[in-house]
């Protein structure tokens, strides 16, 4: 009996090895021979009118939406030796009337601006107004009923948010670039006298400067301004000036031709608490005035170096920034109180406010 079981198992596990093998030379040599392994359903194929089933999402939808509004742009400007020097960047078309955004950098010192639209048409471009602090400026063109992108429904950005770049990069025409918002309010990157940047690693690259950042529904969300890099390419670190900043500005050059801002005429330091001790401050916060300048508003008021500013009114300020864009908010002719600390005493002095002059233009 024991011997009879014995044959059987020798035969089972022979034809067991026998068809393993067959297997195996059949899936090396002629897969296509085998039977699939599992029921699993195959991707689906895009739809007859090229939509992506709800599985594959894309920002195509997004892209069409924004891309129309995004145009191209050339400014000439005379060299040292009088010959015309073109400059390019981008722009992003905010009211179907024909006004659009675009970075100041580009168009500064420009006698000639030429914008081309999307769907190919070019256009001369009137300067209405350029904010060099923000690095913005406001631009016109003759056409009517244009595709635009409001200003005015820009979601609440978190980082993590997908965002695309949308605009002409070493003037090889209109591009697309996807990422995500790496930060939210960049200051202090020496860009500008007033930053709140968004951050994105989305590529832009020269050319770009001027153009769209949008989000995966298409709304604009900031204005392309600047990159961090040593190459001159992308490494994954630009910059956008949010739409509440560019409406703003927009705004008020509409407005009054120019930004008005406030001014009080001092040179500010970031209060440390080594500076603090040094100078017999017992204040943890607040900013340091290291310059007055003389017959400036300050001065007028009896502000000193070494002085902390400790509030603007009922606002308090930490930071050299934060003093600075309190006091830019306040109306040209109106008077702030400044809360200071001098020493160990504790004092109030009333200034009032100028028109901040406006920086020299680049050479």
């Amino acid at each position: 009996m024991w011997r009879r079981w014995r044959s059987y198992w020798l035969v089972f596990s022979q034809a067991v090895t026998i068809a393993l093998a067959v297997v195996f030379v059949l899936a090396t040599l002629a897969p296509g021979w085998l039977p699939p392994l599992s029921h699993a359903p195959a991707d689906k194929p895009a739809t007859a009118d090229g939509q992506r089933p709800a599985s594959m999402p894309s920002l195509a939808p997004a892209a069409r939406r924004a891309a129309p509004a995004v145009v191209s742009i050339m400014a000439s400007r005379p060299d040292r030796d009088g010959l015309a020097q073109a400059g390019l960047g981008s722009g992003v078309i905010v009211a179907p009337e024909g006004f659009l955004l675009t970075n100041n950098h580009v168009v500064e010192g420009a006698t000639e601006i030429e914008v081309q639209l999307a769907d190919g048409r070019r256009a001369q471009a009137s300067l209405l107004g350029t904010d060099p602090e923000t690095d913005l400026a406001l631009l016109k063109v003759g056409f009517a009923s244009l595709p635009a992108l409001s200003l005015s429904n820009a979601p609440a950005l978190q980082v993590g948010d997908v965002v695309l770049a949308i605009g002409n990069p070493f003037n090889v025409g209109q591009t697309v670039t996807s990422g995500i918002v790496s930060a939210l309010g960049r200051k202090q990157l020496g860009l500008s006298a007033f930053e709140n940047f968004i951050q994105t690693d989305a590529a832009i690259n020269p050319g770009n400067s001027g153009g769209a950042l949008v989000d995966a529904q298409g709304r604009l969300v900031g204005i392309n301004t600047a990159i961090f890099s040593r190459s001159g390419g992308s490494l994954g670190i630009g910059f956008a000036i949010p739409t509440d900043t560019a409406r703003r500005v927009m705004q008020a050059l509409l407005r009054d031709g120019e930004v008005r801002r406030g001014w009080i005429g001092v040179e500010l330091r970031e209060l440390t608490a080594e500076l603090a001790e040094s100078l017999s401050l017992p204040v943890h916060e607040g900013v340091l005035i290291t310059g007055v300048l003389a017959g400036g508003p300050a001065a007028a008021a009896g502000v000193r170096p070494g002085d902390a500013v400790l509030r603007v009114g009922d606002i308090r300020v930490a930071s050299a920034s934060a003093l600075l864009d309190t006091v830019a908010a306040l109306p040209p002719g109106s008077h702030a109180l400044l809360a200071l600390q001098r020493g160990p005493d504790r004092l109030d002095v009333q200034v009032r406010v100028a028109l901040r002059p406006r920086p020299r233009a680049r050479r």
